[in-house]
């Protein structure tokens, strides 16, 4: 509301508030005097100092420690998630420092506008995997969007509450291509509006879909069956109580039974074998999402992508089976289940295909029998465990360097199986004469060949 005063007057009146050693209650006589309220003066004192600065060049003033109160501030928000009074109330407990909810609320903002600047002046010079999210804000319908570097955690763009439509990411693909942002390939969750965004730039063929969220909603279907299972023996006590009841001739308690003690036993063996057919499936399906699938049969190598897809396709069929079994109000959500892993097995395989040609060449160059010792050993990464070896190269040939590949995830990303192809053939001698201590460490990741002629630290056996 603006005040009936000119800006003669309140040029006075801010010129008196202004004075280093003012009277004391002078604020409070000024308001009760011309009717005006103390946060008005405080923002009309505020803008004046602000012209008097720009007027005469001064920079502002900056009390001793703020620029530690300032980490303290943005500290407790990113970290802590709390509010600006709780903010408030921990410095002033804490640090003994009485900071204002405006002067919290600045340094916020000032903290974001910095973040943007620094955002806009980032450039890749390669090109980069990009995870894609939606975060979605108390606005109805609307999110944050996201793009995060796969590999390294940078954010890339990041757009405050907006309509979650392609329209809007393609808007942050067209800002991320005028920022220069090569991408080699994308990840997210399979959400209708990213995939729109991507068709309508021609980004289909390289996005992969994470397998994060086929999991989750597979572990919620299972506990929805486990919890079913669980409900039905719960009741079997009760309907055992109320049979022996009836057996000695006592009268019946509570509500009808609706099953008797056999039937219900019969239930509880169908749902068990319900819960545990689509358990084992979908722990098959895990193990076809990983990095490295090795066949049964110790002779047959390393599955392809297109093996991949096969068997996936042969553990929906069944789980539409053990559809059929289940009762009226689990057939939905085993239903939705399979829709999903359908919808998204195009996009979830994308990482196996790529790493097809690399596992081919890696055949040709050490043999079927060296890449299955390979993929046993990534298996087992985390039991053989590091060495501070150096990869040793016979016959004077150039070190090799694996090639990483990564199975990427939006809300984790995994490295995965190395480009044994980049191995020289010449290191092959190592396997054949040697003693292979393999070591996959998940960042950096290396594969380290020790010969007999070279010294070996004693380590403990792990298993």
């Amino acid at each position: 509301m603006n005040h009936c005063s000119t800006s003669q007057q309140r040029a006075e009146w801010i010129s008196q508030l202004m004075v280093s050693e003012r009277p004391h209650g002078l604020l409070s006589q000024l308001s009760r005097t011309h009717q005006v309220s103390r946060q008005t003066l405080y923002r009309w004192k505020a803008k004046g100092e602000l012209a008097l600065q720009n007027a005469l060049g001064v920079a502002p003033h900056q009390p001793a420690g703020s620029v530690q109160v300032t980490e303290q501030v943005l500290t407790l928000l990113v970290e802590a998630h709390a509010s600006y009074r709780d903010i408030q109330a921990c410095l002033k407990k804490l640090c003994g420092r009485s900071v204002s909810l405006g002067s919290i609320t600045a340094m916020v903002q000032e903290a974001g506008e910095r973040a943007q600047a620094w955002l806009a002046r980032q450039c890749a010079s390669t090109p980069r995997a990009l995870a894609l999210d939606e975060q979605y804000s108390s606005q109805r319908g609307k999110a944050y969007l996201n793009v995060i570097d796969v590999h390294s955690s940078q954010v890339w763009a990041t757009l405050p509450p907006v309509e979650v439509d392609g329209e809007s990411w393609t808007l942050v693909w067209w800002y991320l291509h005028e920022q220069g942002l090569l991408c080699e390939l994308s990840v997210s969750d399979g959400g209708r509006a990213i995939h729109e965004a991507l068709s309508q730039v021609q980004r289909l063929e390289s996005h992969q879909r994470d397998v994060w969220h086929l999991f989750h909603v597979a572990s919620q279907v299972q506990g929805r069956l486990d919890r079913a299972l669980q409900q039905a023996q719960d009741r079997l006590p009760a309907i055992q109580r109320q049979a022996q009841r009836l057996a000695v001739g006592k009268k019946a308690c509570g509500r009808a039974p609706k099953t008797n003690v056999a039937e219900q036993q019969t239930l509880i063996k169908h749902m068990q074998y319900v819960a545990d057919g689509v358990r084992y499936l979908l722990q098959e399906l895990r193990t076809l999402l990983e990095v490295v699938v090795l066949r049964p049969d110790p002779h047959a190598g390393v599955l392809t992508s297109q093996q991949r897809q096969a068997e996936i396709e042969a553990v929906l069929a069944l789980l539409d089976e053990v559809q059929l079994l289940a009762s009226p109000s689990l057939q939905s959500h085993l239903h939705s289940l399979g829709n999903q892993i359908r919808l998204a097995l195009p996009h979830v395989l994308l990482f196996a295909r790529e790493l097809d040609d690399i596992q081919h060449q890696a055949c040709e160059q050490l043999g079927p029998q060296a890449v299955q010792l390979l993929a046993w050993a990534w298996q087992r990464r985390e039991v053989l465990g590091p060495t501070s070896h150096e990869p040793c190269c016979p016959f004077g040939m150039t070190p090799f360097v694996p090639a990483v590949r990564w199975k990427t995830g939006t809300a984790s990303c995994a490295l995965t199986w190395p480009s044994i192809a980049r191995f020289r053939q010449a290191c092959w001698p190592c396997w054949r004469f040697g003693i292979i201590i393999v070591w996959l460490h998940a960042d950096p990741m290396s594969v380290s060949l020790l010969c007999n002629g070279r010294d070996r630290p004693n380590r403990k056996r792990t298993g």
